[in-house]
């Protein structure tokens, strides 16, 4: 406004006092005139400020930054709008026939070893190898309508790649930044989706400056992979669709459990149990266990993440948005090893014949971990050991069977990483 009113200014008095057929003509165009130079003088005065490093200027006041112990900063959003179980039904409506139904698998022998009937939803059959695709979908396909020509993401991996199938469907351009060390099967699957791979860091907060500088100069919006709505109703999409297979089969779910990285999957989760006695568990790998302390501390917590062979459940802190869903809807967190990762790859694996990537796996190893403290006998025990969070494992069912689902979230998963999971330590009859 002070660039119109100044040019309005400068331009009005010398306009006014033309003559004859020059004075309608400036008079014409003299809008048109207006607009262009005070578009021009406008953007000019962006770049020079934001040159000037001014950039905070020019910047929505929506997000914070908390620190973690190693001084790591996180950005966080204010006020999260939490969705409801009626969006996750909205997103499953709006995905049927642009998504696969993926099948809900079954082992006697996973049974008896977890003390309870398990359902495993299996989302590492999903286009792009994960459950990511749903909210990528959702959140791109709506973007699409809106007129936007390009997206933004970052992940370590599988929403990155979910965004750029997402992006390519609806004929969007897309770049995503991965971190250095990201798997290669999964920059590769992002590559052939079409997308513009940056790699930059190995850190949440070192891909999130890139991405958003990217964001900036193309003006096109960022896909949030844990702190968006659409994320968040289009992941819990998946559990919907398990709940809704169990209650089909007449062995309606006691309990549900989700592997947890930013949190948007066990957000879906907890949206699509609610209303129902459906009880929530996460599962996160030892030493990477924002979820489990943030419940904890009552707020957000970074953690420095450990090494594991789950690197999709390692980006350093829950979601605000996530953790606003799931702060009163989780029943518990169970932390699992590497040791046991394996083990549920294996028997996956071999027993079921399925491949899924370390992270995908997490979930069932979380159900073995909670039937073991449950005990054959199935009683009420609460789950007092050093990987879970409160809680009783598994609820008593009415005196029937318990019947727990699992999400399978992915299976991007390298070639020589499965031959050394299932290489070595490989024994015959898991499923005897």
């Amino acid at each position: 406004m002070p660039v119109l009113a100044l040019l309005d200014r400068l331009l009005a008095e010398p306009v006014a006092g033309l003559g004859g057929p020059a004075r309608a003509l400036l008079v014409t165009v003299y809008p048109v005139v207006l607009t262009a130079l005070v578009l021009a003088l406008s953007l000019a005065a962006h770049r020079g400020l934001t040159a000037l490093g001014a950039r905070r200027l020019f910047d929505l006041p929506r997000r914070r930054a908390h620190s973690n112990p190693e001084g790591e900063t996180m950005p966080r959003i204010d006020a999260p709008a939490l969705p409801a179980r009626t969006q996750v039904e909205e997103a499953a409506r709006v995905l049927s026939g642009r998504v696969v139904r993926t099948p809900v698998l079954h082992s006697p022998a996973i049974d008896r070893l977890a003390c309870a009937r398990i359902l495993l939803k299996a989302e590492n059959l999903q286009d792009g190898g994960s459950y990511k695709m749903r909210g990528a979908m959702l959140a791109v396909g709506r973007l699409a309508a809106a007129g936007h020509t390009g997206v933004v993401a970052q992940s370590t991996g599988n929403h990155a790649v979910a965004v750029a199938l997402a992006a390519r469907r609806h004929g969007l351009a897309a770049t995503v930044v991965l971190p250095v060390d990201a798997a290669p099967v999964k920059v590769d699957r992002a590559r052939a989706a079409g997308a513009r791979v940056v790699r930059a860091g190995t850190t949440v907060e070192e891909r999130l400056a890139v991405a958003r500088r990217i964001a900036e100069v193309e003006g096109h919006p960022l896909v949030d992979a844990y702190d968006h709505p659409d994320v968040v109703a289009g992941q819990g999409s998946a559990s919907l669709e398990l709940i809704e297979e169990a209650a089909r089969r007449g062995t309606p779910l006691d309990a549900l459990v989700v592997p947890v990285g930013g949190g948007g999957g066990i957000a879906g989760a907890c949206l699509a149990a609610a209303g129902t006695p459906i009880e929530v568990y996460g599962v996160e790998p030892v030493g990477c266990d924002s979820l489990a302390r943030s419940l904890a501390a009552g707020r957000p917590t970074p953690v420095a993440p450990a090494p594991s062979l789950a690197d999709g459940l390692r980006p350093g802190c829950v979601g605000d948005l996530p953790f606003a869903v799931a702060r009163t809807a989780v029943r518990g967190v169970v932390r699992v090893d590497d040791d046991a990762i394996v083990e549920a790859f294996r028997l996956l694996l071999l027993d079921l014949k399925v491949l899924v990537e370390p992270s995908g796996a997490a979930g069932l190893a979380g159900a073995l971990r909670l039937g073991e403290v449950a005990g054959p006998g199935g009683g009420a025990v609460t789950a007092a050991g050093p990987g879970d969070v409160g809680g009783t494992p598994w609820p008593s069912g009415g005196g029937r069977r318990r019947t727990v689902g699992v999400v399978l979230t992915g299976g991007n998963v390298e070639a020589d990483l499965v031959a050394r999971l299932a290489g070595d330590r490989m024994t015959a009859g898991v499923a005897a």
